[in-house]
């Protein structure tokens, strides 16, 4: 009877799929591509065939060579050399696909397909799908990009800038406040400044309950102790406040100085852009004195550019080599108050300098009371790449190196702050 099945399966046609089938046979078609369809693949019709121009004029046939090259396929990338052309297939696939999908479709067609150059025409960006890694290639063309260009990314720019700010801002500002509060907690505190929340809790040790009353009244008669609240009832302890703890005094001057030292190598495109996103925030906080230093192999000094972080990221010069010696020598010698200042470096550290005198430089600052942070990456990526090698060696002075989620920065901080330890990522390497 197999056999019997076997042979008639061979000579019967094949049938037409079952719903499910089809669908998981379309799926396939529009992953495999244009080929697969000289396979014996289903015909795409209508949105599907349209989706799957968009997706085979980026990866398939000649994807990869540079517009107006031939590809082995039955085309080449299909985006041409023109901006008009693009422009197209910009509001192709944002019409065909999420806003995710848009932003990794437009890297790919950056990185694949050498489209640099014509993101310095204006009707290119007006059709792009702006984010944190377009707004990154902006920035690494922004010394060619030509007057007529500039304004519509400065537009493009702000645009990620502020979505960002939204995105970020308060849960900063609520995260380092309380940070800073809490920091602030003094033990001799004035009467109107305890904090009796926490001097409570500080004390519960010192609770003394209060001694039940003796009963009264004779054996037959229960009017003495049956009225109200009679007995242990009403009873209650004392609790001996030994150690007060109480708020700091108000002050005009700030009570931490953060320094942002950023290095804006072609690599950490994403974490210039957050830090500077982050070090308008911190700035815009009165308790706080934040200065932000960008570098390669040159330091440049950023903080007056504070107010807007669109200005900030126009004055950085992504791309170059990297000298981080040199960068945190200018931030150490900005250093006035080393207890009260947090140094976060924000690097691959892929040192073009003197490393020796690096690591140096750090162990200084440390021991002199800064507390130091090291992020490989300020971005929502994963795991970056970076020099193992220096990451081990500040890891063992006590300045663990992690990548850093935006999401996660504002309680880094805190934990900076309140000289506690940083929350590292479990994902990340600890060296």
């Amino acid at each position: 009877m197999e056999r019997t099945t076997a042979q008639a399966s061979r000579t019967t046609r094949p049938t037409v799929p079952h719903a499910p089938d089809a669908e998981r046979l379309r799926r396939w078609r529009m992953v495999l591509g244009a080929d697969s369809a000289d396979s014996g693949g289903p015909l795409l019709t209508g949105r599907d065939a349209a989706m799957d121009e968009t997706l085979h004029a980026l990866y398939g046939g000649g994807a990869g060579k540079r517009p107006g090259g031939r590809g082995p396929g039955r085309r080449s990338a299909g985006l041409g050399a023109s901006a008009p052309a693009v422009a197209r297939w910009l509001g192709d696939i944002r019409s065909y696909f999420p806003s995710s999908v848009v932003q990794i479709m437009q890297r790919d067609a950056i990185d694949r397909l050498g489209l640099e150059a014509l993101l310095l025409e204006p009707e290119m960006l007006e059709a792009v799908e702006a984010d944190v890694h377009l707004v990154g290639t902006l920035l690494s063309l922004n010394k060619a990009m030509p007057e007529t260009t500039r304004e519509t990314a400065r537009a493009v720019v702000r645009k990620v800038v502020e979505d960002l700010e939204k995105r970020l801002e308060n849960r900063t500002r609520a995260t380092l406040t309380g940070a800073l509060d809490r920091s602030a907690r003094i033990s001799r505190p004035r009467h109107r400044d305890i904090d009796w929340n926490r001097t409570i809790q500080a004390n519960l040790k010192n609770y003394l309950p209060a001694p039940v009353p003796a009963a009264t009244g004779d054996a037959g008669g229960g009017g003495a102790t049956g009225g109200r609240g009679g007995g242990a009832a009403e009873g209650r302890g004392t609790l001996i406040p030994e150690r007060l703890i109480g708020y700091g005094r108000a002050s005009r001057t700030a009570r931490k100085d953060i320094v942002l030292c950023v290095d804006q190598s072609g690599s950490m495109a994403a974490s210039v852009v957050h830090a500077s996103v982050f070090g308008a925030v911190l700035a815009s906080m009165r308790t706080l004195s934040t200065r932000l230093v960008v570098f390669d192999t040159a330091v440049v000094d950023l903080t007056d550019q504070l107010d807007d972080p669109v200005d900030v990221l126009f004055g950085t010069q992504l791309g170059g080599g990297t000298d981080i010696n040199r960068a945190l020598a200018y931030c150490q010698s900005r250093i006035t108050r080393p207890a009260d200042t947090v140094v976060v470096l924000i690097s691959d550290l892929y040192e073009g300098g003197i490393r020796d005198e690096m690591l140096k430089r750090v162990a200084a600052m440390k021991a002199s009371g800064v507390q130091f942070v090291t992020l490989l990456a300020l971005s929502d990526e994963g795991a970056p790449a970076y020099d193992h090698e220096h990451a081990a060696a500040l890891g063992a002075l006590g300045a663990p190196a992690f990548a850093c989620t935006p999401d996660l920065f504002p309680d880094v901080m805190a934990a900076a702050i309140e000289k506690r330890p940083l929350p590292i990522p479990d994902r990340e390497p600890r060296p």
